[in-house]
């Protein structure tokens, strides 16, 4: 269960029979496991570097762990350690230095000896591919605060960058959200050189971490010096260049200039804060920020709200204790099982009357109803009107998080009785929230326009994630927007009419411009070719686009092309990382009712194959009703995976109730 807002359910619905219609068990446990509060939220999970993280601002705070989460976190910590001793970027990822050592650090923080086996089993997996000096810039980073790593060994990430003019072509306000609020919080704390006092702890770590002696160590040598395994982009030489170049700057810095920007940071880290009830965008900037208030003043106000306030992304359970997750998903998974039944016969619509009642009400209370007082001081688009990824509580409305809300509820409007309905008047806030955010290349991103330009890619400082440095257009972002406003249009045929025929004239536009020769696309936020051919064919078609377009017709035909001998599909994470297709070992769930909703929905005429596929999804389903967990489907930035646990449900009941009115439709 989800720790802050436990998911208590609905009622008791009995267990379907076995002989029950799979779709029937399938809406069944949708039904068992809606929260009271009206939405489906599912664990999107990541990797073990957050909970290391939270444990090491937990010590470096002072800030007591409690004895009962400790063995939370251990359990969980024994669920993902790799079978050769490490831990990984996520599930089904090898080993990682920067997360084995964060790993290790925490281990010891909660107080395991070094010869716990857990621990033991880290260390010798950190020996083994070279220790911790080469361990990426996050890693440097996070040592140099706990006084295990030399500050000379950081490339520096400076806060005079926040004092650059807004013109400024590599201003952080050009970057991608998460990236720039990451990078306020490490350039307060590189500014601040903020670092633990040296403790008994930290002596016994500095001689397990290191075989030489800690003072030693010429720690400046290793600032380029990174682990191979951890690393997906390497630094370009123009960024060698531009670390040297600062590095020089350091030694001979302003100290107003700098106090200045330090300044500067912390009023953008406290706005922060104090606009997302002290969530933050994700835990990976907010544990930064707890950071950077406590270092301000121990005191400080703002300092508990936020370090009690980043224990909104917890999730816990029995099988792997507490962790903290990336994301939350409730309004996304709330707005694509709301479709996935009315997609269904009208039988099973009615049958899921309440719960989808209770979904929509979810969705009307969730939606952004204030704008950010002078929103652009702080760098941000407009936030009225539209849905977060996960609810209201954070305050980052998304883009196709808004455009899969939005035809939720359109939908449901025109299929069940609702008693109190979203105004007109939101409705079409929530448009113009999606015809705001549309791109100058008629795409849609995700948190906000783009605002930079690729070159700032070849300043990547991350080195383990790809295309993180600017917000871009993206073919699933830009269908469901597309999709959205369509329905939007239909309902609303007056209403912002020039602006939306134009806007979906060029997301259309921009989705053939970016199929592949082969009739693909290439996603960016699920795994991959698959996920993306299920977005763009919805999209297409939902926009009016004929199912008989070539564009369509060559989508189909590489799907067909793809079919496994089982009848299933399955596409491999390392798509994402190569950027070409993979073939999964293994027909996966989530993979084939992706390609027979794409199918289905384009009505194409390989009724055989449509067959097959909806019969492996069928022999796949387990006596509850649920399905099981497989390999993971979502991605952000090309290497950090993440497995959402309710696409394997909804997207499924998708595919099923799709398929199951076009059989009714074909019969009659």
């Amino acid at each position: 269960m989800q720790t802050q807002q436990a998911p208590e359910k609905i009622s008791v619905v009995p267990l379907s029979p076995a002989s029950a219609p799979s779709l029937e068990r399938a809406l069944d446990h949708l039904a068992r496991i809606q929260w009271e509060r009206g939405c489906w939220a599912g664990e999107v999970v990541w990797c073990t570097m957050l909970l290391s993280q939270y444990i090491l601002v937990s010590h470096l705070t002072g800030q007591p762990i409690d004895p009962l989460k400790r063995e939370k976190y251990l359990k969980y910590f024994r669920a993902w350690q790799t079978e050769d001793g490490g831990f990984g970027m996520h599930r089904e990822s090898p080993a990682y230095v920067f997360m084995t050592t964060l790993g290790y650090v925490a281990l010891r923080i909660l107080g395991l000896s070094p010869e716990d086996e857990m621990v033991r089993r880290a260390g010798e997996w950190l020996r083994a591919h070279g220790g911790v000096k080469h361990i990426p810039s996050w890693g440097k980073f996070w040592l140099a605060m706990l006084n295990l790593y030399g500050w000379e060994g950081v490339n520096p990430i400076q806060p005079e960058l926040w004092l650059l003019p807004d013109w400024s072509p590599v201003h952080p306000r050009r970057m991608y959200n998460h990236t720039r609020l990451i990078y306020l919080g490490i350039g307060y704390l590189y500014g601040r050189r903020f670092t633990a006092p040296v403790s008994p702890l930290i002596r016994d770590l500095r001689r397990e971490l290191y075989p030489e002696p800690y003072e030693s160590i010429d720690f400046a040598a290793y600032r380029h010096v990174l682990a191979p395994t951890d690393v997906y982009v390497p630094p370009s030489p123009i960024l060698r260049k531009g670390y040297d170049a600062l590095y020089a700057y350091e030694k001979h810095h302003s100290q107003w200039l700098r106090h200045k920007a330090i300044d500067r940071c912390f009023e953008r880290i406290l706005f922060e804060l104090r606009s997302t009830r002290y969530a933050c965008v994700s835990p990976v900037n907010g544990l930064l920020n707890i950071l950077a208030v406590w270092d301000r003043d121990p005191h400080h106000p703002d300092f508990l709200p936020a370090y009690r306030g980043v224990d909104y992304w917890i999730w816990e359970d029995d099988e792997e204790g507490i962790r903290y997750n990336g994301a939350h998903s409730h309004t996304w998974d709330t707005a694509f099982t709301v479709q996935a039944i009315l997609d269904g016969p009208d039988a099973t619509i009615e049958r899921m009357a309440e719960p989808l009642q209770r979904a929509y009400a979810f969705l009307r209370d969730t939606q952004m109803k204030e704008e950010i007082p002078d929103r652009a001081r702080w760098y941000r688009d407009r936030r009225l009107g539209g849905w977060c990824f996960s609810d209201q509580h954070h305050q980052w409305p998304v883009s196709d998080c808004t455009a899969e809300s939005l035809s939720s509820v359109i939908r449901l409007e025109e299929r069940i009785p609702i008693a109190e309905r979203i105004s007109d008047a939101w409705l079409g806030e929530a448009a113009s929230f999606i015809l705001s955010r549309q791109n100058d290349d008629g795409g849609w991103g995700s948190y906000e326009r783009n605002r930079g330009t690729l070159a700032l890619e070849k300043i990547n400082p991350s080195e383990m994630f790809g295309n993180c440095m600017v917000e871009l257009s993206y073919v699933e972002c830009t269908a469901s927007c597309i999709g959205a406003l369509a329905r939007f249009r239909t309902r609303f045929p007056s209403v912002h009419r020039k602006e939306v025929d134009r806007a979906i004239a060029r997301g259309i536009a921009f989705i053939r411009r970016a199929q592949l020769a082969d009739g693909s696309w290439e996603g960016f936020w699920g795994v991959n070719f698959t996920y993306a051919i299920m977005y763009c064919v919805e999209g297409l078609l939902a926009a009016g686009v004929d199912r008989h377009d070539p564009a369509i017709l060559r989508a189909c035909q590489w799907l067909l092309a793809k079919q496994k001998a089982d009848g299933g599909w399955g596409e491999h994470y390392t798509s994402c990382e190569k950027r070409h297709y993979v073939e999964h070992p293994e027909s996966q769930v989530i993979m084939t009712a992706w390609a027979v909703m794409a199918l289905t929905a384009a009505d194409y005429p390989a009724k055989e194959a449509i067959d097959r596929g909806v019969a492996l999804l069928k022999s796949r389903q387990l006596s509850d009703g649920d399905f099981p967990k497989e390999g993971v489907g979502g991605v952000f930035f090309n290497t950090a995976m993440h497995h959402y646990c309710l696409y394997k449900n909804h997207f499924t009941v998708w595919a099923l109730s799709r398929y199951e009115r076009s059989k009714r439709a074909r019969a009659s």
